[in-house]
């Protein structure tokens, strides 16, 4: 009797514990989404130029889109149940994970294995989304 009670309660805190850690990953990859609106993105958009990259606009609008909407997939792979659910949420972590390697490569190259890059939320956002990507819905 007190095994199965473990059980529902080590379910329980298991169910929890995976949303409170999809809804802020959702949330924040949302937001930094969101923080670069109107498209497109005023300050993304010249930095990409400045780079020499192809089409900035349009690259940035796509970085700004592809932030929302992986927070938003995040968020809805765990409430659609099954199969589906699991792929939105794979799909959606693969875009934030790759997402990540951009910014990375791109906005913090000198953060690699140092100080800067543990105490920064970046690198919590990479390996969540590595998380998901392996995990799926599952718990």
């Amino acid at each position: 009797m007190i095994e199965n009670n473990e059980k529902l309660g080590s379910n329980f805190f298991t169910k929890i514990t995976f949303f409170l850690v999809r809804i802020t990953l959702g949330i924040s990859f949302f937001l930094h989404g969101w923080g670069k609106l109107p498209l497109p993105p005023e300050k993304l958009s010249p930095w990409f130029e400045s780079m020499g990259m192809f089409a900035p606009e349009f690259v940035a609008s796509l970085v700004a889109v592809g932030e929302m909407l992986s927070g938003i997939g995040i968020i809805l792979g765990g409430i659609v149940s099954g199969p589906l659910g699991s792929i939105i949420t794979r799909l959606s972590a693969f875009s934030i994970f790759i997402i990540m390697i951009g910014a990375f490569y791109l906005a913090h190259s000198d953060w690699f294995i140092n100080e800067k890059l543990f105490k920064s939320e970046q690198i919590y956002i990479f390996v969540l989304s590595i998380f998901f990507l392996i995990n799926g819905n599952r718990k």
